[in-house]
């Protein structure tokens, strides 16, 4: 029975269903690597580990391989090591390479996480992607902007979940932007050009390199917008027509994408813009699950269980490729004002007009903190098999739940 070891930072919600879901694959032994202690699992889920280790910072790649060595120690052999958080992709690696464990290597993920590198590779190779820059100063950064225009993108290489980035539509916003990342030589902040665009992503499950199955979300709005406006309520689309010919040059581009950064099995996680004139262009991939429940929104769109399908293709190289049945989305619920929840307006209404194509729900909670990102406080998941349904059924639920903060 093999012994893989999955390695996490904090136990979120998105987290705890990870380790959950893999702790229960049949024929599997789980070993936990872990910033927080065992006990604060649900004692349902700590029971099924075989294995566990506590270090300081997860993302530290000698921690990492001294609790891997640790539990090696214990249980032997280790098949597999894994983890689904963007920033511990590159420490995970080491362990692979340190323990001679099968798996993307070290380079490989370079070419994921540092989007500067991964924007060279692609614009080498003839992807369409948005024109960049490194700046290691205020300077660097003028100087950028002078060429391209604005607005201009700012963000820190190997960021994630849009932490950290900001739009700059002047000179002055891009100054602040820049000198909020703290920019210096060899500790240079990226820059983008603003496309002008609808957002997606693409989710792909590939095993040795061979694209296996992907999907297709349409955000909406897009996340910088959302991170600008906090009134916003944030919405992710899959169309059930993903496999129609209008996307025939974004599958096209996917492919090349994962090709040329050296893909091999797992799941990764592009973010793409179709311009007004029919264009596309790459915004960045990750070589990882998506989060913001697309992995859920993923699942329900086909009948399957995404995260359990990610942790077999992982472990045993074994994908069972599903049938697309649904168009999906998730409402999220973002909350006005600061502080906490005080109240949540319209569920009720909700319920009573679009109930019967909700699948999921994380309702907000009185007394709740303010969420940290523009996921918010909550969310709503929709599915039905008309695409145009779904749409409308995300707006009803968007214009009519209010969350409260005070």
């Amino acid at each position: 029975m093999p012994f893989v070891i999955y390695a996490a930072p904090n136990y979120t919600p998105a987290a705890t269903t990870f380790i959950d879901k893999l702790a229960s694959i049949p024929n599997v032994q789980l070993g936990l690597i872990c910033q927080e202690p065992v006990s604060w699992l649900r004692q349902e889920t700590s029971s099924k580990l075989a294995a566990f280790a506590q270090v300081e910072n997860a993302f530290d790649g000698n921690q990492l391989l001294a609790a891997a060595r640790q539990l090696l120690a214990q249980r032997g052999n280790i098949h597999r090591i894994i983890g689904a958080t963007e920033q511990i992709q590159i420490p995970v690696a080491e362990v692979r390479e340190a323990l001679g464990i099968p798996g993307m290597g070290v380079e490989t993920m370079k070419n994921f996480r540092d989007k500067a590198r991964m924007k060279d590779l692609l614009r080498k190779a003839g992807v369409p992607c948005a024109k960049h820059a490194l700046a290691a100063s205020v300077k660097d950064a003028l100087a950028f902007a002078k060429k391209t225009g604005y607005p201009i993108v700012v963000k820190p290489p190997d960021g994630a979940a849009s932490q950290a980035t900001y739009r700059a539509n002047n000179e002055q916003e891009l100054e602040a932007a820049v000198l909020k990342n703290n920019p210096s030589p060899g500790k240079e902040v990226l820059l983008e050009e603003f496309i002008q665009a609808d957002e997606f992503s693409f989710d792909t499950f590939s095993l040795n390199g061979k694209p296996l199955f992907h999907s297709i979300s349409h955000y909406l709005p897009n996340p910088l917008e959302v991170l600008r406006e906090p009134w916003i309520q944030w919405q992710v689309l899959i169309p059930r027509e993903v496999d129609e010919p209008q996307y025939d040059d974004i599958r096209q581009a996917a492919f090349k994408t994962l090709e040329t950064l050296g893909m091999e099995t797992g799941m990764t996680h592009l973010e793409w813009f179709r311009r007004k004139d029919g264009s596309i262009a790459i915004s960045e991939v990750a070589a990882r699950p998506p989060g913001a429940q697309i992995t859920t929104l993923i699942s329900r769109a086909a009948d399957f269980d995404c995260v359990s399908a990610w942790g077999r293709l992982m472990i045993f190289g074994e994908f069972e490729v599903p049938q697309r049945k649904y168009a999906v989305g998730a409402a999220y619920l973002r909350g006005q004002g600061e502080g906490k929840v005080v109240a949540v307006h319209g569920l009720e209404q909700v319920n009573a007009e679009v109930g019967h194509l909700i699948t999921d729900a994380r309702t907000p909670q009185i007394g709740q903190q303010k969420g940290a990102t523009y996921e918010g406080e909550g969310f709503i998941i929709l599915r039905h098999p008309d695409t145009e349904v779904v749409r409308e059924a995300l707006g009803k639920v968007v214009s009519t739940v209010q969350v409260i903060l005070g």
